[in-house]
């Protein structure tokens, strides 16, 4: 993958704005209050699907349209949030969209992305598993495989660090949730685009933590399952090509618990008033973890998105009354 430009990214951005607006960030001061630093959140759970995978998705078929005409539909796996994004972006083209998620996927997801015009079809035990029948489905149904990491999705992506990074030059650091890598490239590629010093940290979960171990071994690990309730963080292998980018170029990666996540999403809704699904809360998570060596600093997270089923948010907003 090239190195982005802010032509690249500004092109993206005249892209994505005719469906969405840019989203916000702001400094919450009961964040500050809270933890000592300056904390300013990006609110990606504001996009028309909820979250950040929305950017990417209309770029890509943007492209799509542009290099391959001929497409009459594309596949894909997912555990919700890019699979919204790439229905919402395929059927207002008019192409059909085959969403591969694993079983026991998210009720509520599997139902926005039908919402949005997907087929949703449950197979495997995991996202990788899905991945790999969204492979065997494009080639035996004619559709164009619409990976997890691509130049394009991480092109469009990109416009909402240069929204925050326009925003706030003078972050010190801004922590990212990593699942397939798309997010945390993206914000060091508007970083560097934007000739700026910010340290960039990735956040993983202790239970699907293969791109921690990938960074600190430098070797491309796999974990043999992914069990947590934060769905967008539930890799069980890096994508080598977003590893490339990232593992080059990110201060560090921070693992955090389902614990450490859910009381992230409580904080958010006593602090902000905002709700935030698992992977959402886990850049918020890594900052509470680290918020010593953070006093009087300014702080960037990335608030992924929003979009976690009823019966989970209740359960954790529960678990507060219950200590």
């Amino acid at each position: 993958m090239h190195k982005l430009t802010l032509d690249d990214i500004e092109q993206a951005a005249r892209n994505i704005y005719p469906t969405m607006p840019a989203t916000a960030q702001y400094a919450w001061p009961l964040l500050a209050e809270r933890l000592g630093c300056t904390v300013w959140v990006k609110h990606e759970n504001h996009t028309p699907t909820g979250a950040f995978k929305v950017r990417g998705g209309l770029t890509f078929m943007h492209w799509l349209r542009r290099e391959h005409p001929e497409v009459k539909g594309v596949v894909t796996a997912t555990r919700g949030n890019h699979g919204q994004s790439l229905a919402l972006a395929a059927t207002a083209l008019g192409l059909r969209a085959l969403i591969v998620v694993p079983q026991g996927n998210s009720l509520e997801k599997n139902q926005a992305m039908r919402g949005f015009g997907g087929e949703v079809v449950e197979f495997g035990r995991d996202f990788d598993e899905a991945r790999e029948e969204a492979a065997r489905l494009a080639q035996r149904q004619g559709l164009f495989l619409v990976p997890p990491f691509h130049a394009e999705l991480v092109k469009g992506v990109a416009t909402y660090g240069w929204e925050l990074f326009k925003a706030v030059p003078d972050l010190d650091t801004v922590y990212v949730p990593i699942g397939c890598g798309s997010g945390i490239c993206a914000v060091i590629a508007a970083r560097d685009a934007l000739g700026l010093n910010t340290e960039v940290v990735g956040v993983v979960s202790t239970e699907a933590a293969a791109a921690k171990q990938s960074f600190e071994t430098g070797t491309l690990c796999e974990t043999p399952s992914a069990n947590t309730f934060a769905d967008g963080l539930a890799v069980r292998k890096p994508i080598p090509e977003a590893f490339a980018l990232y593992g080059a170029a990110a201060a560090r990666i921070v693992a955090v618990d389902d614990r450490e996540i859910a009381e992230a999403m409580r904080v958010y809704y006593t602090d902000t008033h905002n709700l935030a699904e698992g992977a959402g809360a886990a850049a918020l998570a890594a900052l509470m973890q680290e918020r010593d060596a953070m006093v009087g600093k300014r702080v960037g997270v990335i608030l992924s998105g929003g979009n976690v089923d009823r019966p989970v948010y209740a359960r954790v907003l529960g678990e507060q009354a219950q200590s």
